[in-house]
């Protein structure tokens, strides 16, 4: 299960199963128009501070030409440019999206590096501009030259730096499904966390403030500037410097919390103790990695619980319990009750039956043994071909262990006669001191039970077969139970079973319910 609320950190994204076509045509939109946008408010401040905002001369008649003719063209000119250039290359490189398929290595990294590509085409038409209206403004009107070099290059630098940003989030959706089978490349961790935090701190934090500096270097040189004058152009720049700083330090945060918050809300969702949980992975840096180490752990935890729950059901979950708390072989005694199930007749059933029809009345038999000794507390310790041993009080303790046997016999009896009825099976009841605990080798071992009451049981089980409900128990079970199950049964002959020296009295139930 992936997380659907806000996967990639806002819903401008999508889903995560949203089509290639949709995703791409999404994504495009986004990519245009961060682009554009960013680009269209950069070249306003920076047209604003070199004309009407920086110290220096008045604009003369030539420069004119510059402001209102060739900044409008090439910025023009540029924004077409810089659109289909992306463009044709945004689609060249994620082309393996619309075919609908995994990224191979080469295309992974190159969706990886796409935000970078695709700013450092911004990047390009900036210095561009930067030589060519520098050059321009020196030809034409030498004195304005250094506030149109600083200008365009602060204002580039700080416009691509948030494009950057921008593109990097738009490209989200497409990042995770590059890296869909695993973590970021490692070859991409070197430009990580710590120089993207230096270099975003430069471009949104000392870049202004050099613009700054510079602008009170014209001040200076500039020697008919007045202090009101020079107060606006202060407060002007520092505003500028301010938003960007902070505009570019939200963005850099955004881009550092989303992969963490998507991590924090898994590990809240597993907190809830669902497991079946994956986070897209669609960050190139360290977070990446922390995104994909997430995914394993929860893949680990889905292992680790599935191991659990098949071995709980080899072994019974109270087994399990027992097994992660000691792991060392040996056994205790205590006072437990021994329920004993076999069918009659298995040898004739499996001789007159065909392999499978023979499974499934097995499988159907032991359905209802179990069901009803779990209803009861109880512990199925092993099944022995067509023979059941369930224990009650081991390796959990029971309040009254022999009265859950008793009834859990009785139940099991009246079960198996209405939903089984083309098999009959003899239950045997007893209870007295076992040895609970693990035996084997440390190689390989078992959870078990030995002592008098088992085999007691199992030659109860035989006997039972003969009788009206096919369930019988020892007075001595019956002795120790509650006076409301003790209640429903009567003692019969005191007969010696083969394999025991000492003498059993045999207890009847007066009924079934």
């Amino acid at each position: 299960m992936v997380l659907q609320r806000r996967p990639f950190g806002s819903w401008l994204l999508g889903p995560v199963d949203q089509s290639p076509r949709v995703l791409r045509l999404r994504v495009q939109v986004l990519l245009t128009f961060f682009s554009i946008g960013t680009n269209v408010i950069g070249a306003l401040v920076v047209f604003t501070l070199a004309v009407w905002v920086l110290p220096g001369p008045p604009v003369g008649d030539q420069l004119s030409l510059v402001r209102w003719i060739a900044f409008p063209a090439y910025f023009v000119m540029a924004l077409l440019v810089g659109a289909v250039w992306s463009t044709r290359f945004a689609l060249r490189v994620t082309n393996w999206v619309l075919e609908d398929r995994p990224a191979t290595r080469k295309e992974q990294i190159a969706t990886l590096q796409l935000p970078l590509r695709l700013t450092m085409i911004e990047v390009f038409l900036w210095l561009l501009a930067t030589v060519f209206f520098t050059l321009l403004t020196l030809a034409l009107e030498p004195e304005s030259m250094l506030r149109v070099l600083v200008t365009t290059f602060d204002g580039g630098i700080v416009t691509c730096a948030a494009s950057y940003l921008l593109t990097e989030f738009a490209l989200r959706p497409i990042a995770a499904r590059a890296l869909a089978d695993g973590a970021p490349p490692r070859r991409l961790l070197a430009a990580g966390l710590k120089a993207r935090t230096v270099f975003f701190w430069a471009a949104g934090s000392a870049v202004p403030v050099l613009g700054l500096m510079l602008t009170a270097v014209i001040a200076l040189i500039e020697k008919d500037v007045s202090a009101t004058r020079l107060s606006v152009i202060i407060l002007v720049l520092g505003s500028i410097v301010l938003v960007c700083g902070w505009l570019l330090t939200l963005l850099s945060a955004r881009s550092v919390v989303a992969p963490v918050r998507s991590v924090r809300n898994a590990l809240s969702v597993i907190g809830d103790g669902e497991l079946n949980v994956r986070i897209p992975v669609f960050d190139g840096t360290e977070l990446g990695s922390l995104q994909s180490g997430f995914n394993q752990m929860a893949a680990g935890l889905r292992e680790r619980e599935r191991i659990r729950d098949l071995f709980g059901r080899y072994v019974g979950p109270d087994v399990v319990r027992e097994a992660l708390t000691s792991d060392s072989l040996g056994g205790e005694e205590r006072f437990a009750a021994v329920l004993f199930v076999d069918l009659v007749g298995s040898t004739e059933l499996a001789a007159g039956r065909p392999p499978a029809e023979v499974v499934q009345l097995l499988n159907r038999f032991f359905a209802i043994v179990v069901d009803e000794v779990d209803r009861h507390d109880g512990f199925v310790n092993k099944f022995a071909g067509d023979a059941v041993l369930a224990v009650f009080g081991a390796p959990t303790e029971l309040p009254d262990a022999a009265g859950s046997a008793l009834q859990a016999g009785r139940a099991l009896a009246r079960r198996l006669g209405e939903e089984l009825p083309e098999a009959t099976a003899g239950i045997g009841i007893t209870a007295g001191t076992v040895v609970a605990g693990t035996v084997g080798d440390v190689r390989r071992y078992e959870y078990t039970v030995i002592g008098d009451p088992v085999n007691e049981a199992a030659r109860l089980s035989d006997l039972a077969k003969q009788t009206d409900h096919h369930v019988l128990a020892s007075m001595a079970a019956v002795e120790e139970a509650a006076p409301s199950e003790s209640a429903v049964w009567h003692p019969g002959d005191e007969v010696t079973v083969r394999g025991r020296p000492t003498s059993t009295r045999l207890a009847h139930p007066e009924r079934l319910d």
